[in-house]
């Protein structure tokens, strides 16, 4: 993973608003394009466990390997490490009143979800990317 660069920086795949708007349904284009979250324990990858690569809805860029995912029992699929270390940024995100780190696609800037540290889960990091289902594609099979 990167740090984030400066808000003013131009991703790899760039679209204007009114183009991303076309293209994502709304309730995807909220999550991705505007920083909501899914409601928990609905999304269809929080359950999934079947053998493939996790990619961005917006761009279709790599981010995760089912090998990744993990049972953390929050209400949204878990990761305890991105595919490779520069296909996702992460921000410092206070929107809330408290201090997260958000987590981007790093070829179109959309929101995926959170990274969180420390909380015991036994993982290879000790981090739990905790990424809204609505932003992803599952390619079954794709792992290796």
């Amino acid at each position: 993973m990167t740090s984030f660069p400066t808000e003013h920086s131009e991703p790899p795949v760039f679209k204007t608003d009114d183009q991303w708007r076309a293209e994502l349904p709304p309730a995807e284009y909220s999550v991705l394009r505007e920083g909501a979250t899914e409601a928990p324990y609905r999304g269809e990858f929080t359950d999934n466990h079947r053998q493939g690569v996790y990619s961005c809805r917006a761009c279709g860029a790599e981010l995760f390997r089912s090998t990744e995912k993990f049972d953390s029992h929050c209400g949204w699929p878990s990761f305890f490490s991105p595919l490779a270390g520069d296909s996702v940024l992460e921000r410092v995100d206070t929107a809330l009143g408290m201090r997260r780190v958000e987590v981007v696609c790093a070829s179109c800037h959309s929101h995926l979800g959170h990274v969180f540290s420390g909380e015991g889960y036994g993982t290879p990091t000790d981090l739990r990317y905790c990424i809204n289902s609505i932003s992803m594609r599952f390619d079954e099979g794709a792992a290796d």
